[in-house]
This record gives C-alpha cells, sequence and structure tokens, in this order.
C-alpha cells in the first residue's frame, strides 16, 4: 500500500506570512502556496488544514524520485529538524512547480484578458455603428 507524504513549510516573504504545502504520492509532487497574512499559530494551521484541505488548489503533478524510508534514530532525526528549521524555505521541486503553475495561471489570464478586449472592442464598434445610422436617419 502506498500513502501519501505531506509537508507544510511556512516562511516569511516581506511583508506576508506564506505557507507551501507539498503532497507526494505515486512518486508525484504536487505543491500549493497560500498566502496568510499575519504570522499564523499552530492551532490556526491545524485548523486551517481542517477546514480548507480541500479546497486548496494543488499545481500539476511532477514527476519526483520515490525514496524509500528508512527507519533513522531519534537523534539523527533531532538533527535533520535542526538543520531544516535553520535553512528554512522550500526545496527547489517545490519551486518549480510553484513556478510552473505561475506561469499557467498568467499565461490563462492573458488569454482570458485578450478575450474580454476584444469582445468590448467590438460590443464599442456596433454602438458606434448604431449612433452613426441614428445620426443619419435624423433621429
Amino acid at each position: 500500500m502506498e500513502g501519501v507524504i505531506g509537508r507544510l513549510t511556512v516562511y516569511f516573504k516581506d511583508p506576508f506570512w506564506v505557507g507551501v504545502f507539498e503532497r507526494e504520492s505515486g512518486g508525484c509532487l504536487e505543491v500549493c502556496r497560500v498566502v496568510f497574512g499575519p504570522e499564523p499559530a499552530e492551532t490556526e494551521l491545524h485548523e486551517f488544514l481542517l477546514s480548507r484541505w480541500n479546497q486548496l488548489c494543488f499545481s500539476k503533478a511532477i514527476e519526483s524520485p520515490i525514496t524509500p524510508e528508512k527507519r533513522l534514530s531519534p537523534k539523527r532525526m533531532q538533527k535533520l529538524a535542526r538543520k531544516e528549521t535553520q535553512q528554512g524555505g522550500i526545496g527547489t521541486k517545490a519551486r518549480q512547480a510553484i513556478k510552473r503553475q505561475m506561469e499557467a495561471d498568467k499565461s490563462e489570464n492573458k488569454e482570458q484578458n485578450r478575450f474580454f478586449r476584444e469582445e468590448h472592442e467590438e460590443r464599442m464598434r456596433l454602438l458606434k455603428q448604431q449612433k452613426k445610422k441614428e445620426k443619419h436617419r435624423g433621429h
């Protein structure tokens, strides 16, 4: 049976606190970025996970090498935890996934804005033609 590994990294990016949710399952990594605003407490993070986990919009899955899970000694786990907290930030794969997601959103928004702009221009052109016709008729 294959499990799902979830990670949450919270860091300060002036002027907001940002959380990066990583979900790894079946050799695929999915990432979601959430801006919290003021520094969230552990209880707030826990409530956020319980209430909004289903609403999070994760990026498209990217392949991630499966690392076999080894039993680590408590001292080694402590050492690794200390190293991660001092290091701060998020992993490079998560950054890449977030960057891809932002680029996809950007291109989608660009396309949508172009569509709305063209629609608006067409509407204005038709309105102008209608006004010309009314003027010409002597109304």
